[in-house]
């Protein structure tokens, strides 16, 4: 029992971690804890729309274990290029100390779930990454472009970072979003 508290307890700290885009209506930014809660629930909104057959336990499941290492390592905004490898490698260091914590099984299975997660090669993580990667387009949409301008991200650079994971989990969510990224480009939402 101590151990899982102990590790509930640590992952409170994810709460204190902030992403670069604002709750709608509110001067602050979002955290990992909030992001993570909100996809668990348009994941399961979606469920008619995965691209496949989809165990909608482990999706949850995933999303709400998949940002745990930024416990350690920070948020690292979705649109920026390059250094991927080195942030994976730290965040996989951070849910191996975080997930340490707990008992080993369920250890072994938070780190399985985070792992398949990051590798996208089941329906479950594809169907996972399409809702993950929409979110922060749903909310930039919503916010009038508010992270895209702030953070100087183009069309082109949101379009060619979300469209394949959406695409390859989502596609009728893809639809949808891509209808509304053009309008929103032609409302100039984006940066430069």
């Amino acid at each position: 029992m101590q151990q899982i508290i102990d590790f509930i307890l640590e992952i409170d700290k994810l709460k204190k971690v902030t992403r670069k885009i604002r709750v709608r209506g509110l001067d602050r930014f979002e955290n990992p804890a909030e992001h993570s809660w909100q996809i668990a629930l348009l994941a399961t909104s979606l469920a008619q729309y995965a691209e496949s057959a989809v165990d909608m336990n482990r999706v949850i499941a995933m999303l709400l274990v998949h940002d745990i290492g930024e416990i350690d390592t920070g948020d690292t905004m979705a649109f920026v290029e390059g250094g991927w490898e080195e942030r994976k490698a730290a965040e996989l260091k951070a849910v191996k100390r975080i997930f340490g914590k707990l008992p080993q099984k369920q250890s072994d299975d938070y780190l399985a779930l985070w792992q398949e997660f990051e590798s996208g090669d089941t329906p479950e993580s594809r169907f996972a990454n399409a809702v993950d990667r929409a979110m922060p387009v749903i909310l930039n949409l919503a916010n009038n472009g508010q992270s895209w301008r702030e953070n100087g991200i183009s069309y082109e650079r949101v379009v060619k970072r979300v469209r394949p994971q959406i695409e390859a989990g989502c596609q009728a969510l893809w639809d949808y979003l891509e209808i509304q990224l053009k309008e929103a480009q032609e409302k100039g939402l984006f940066g430069s």
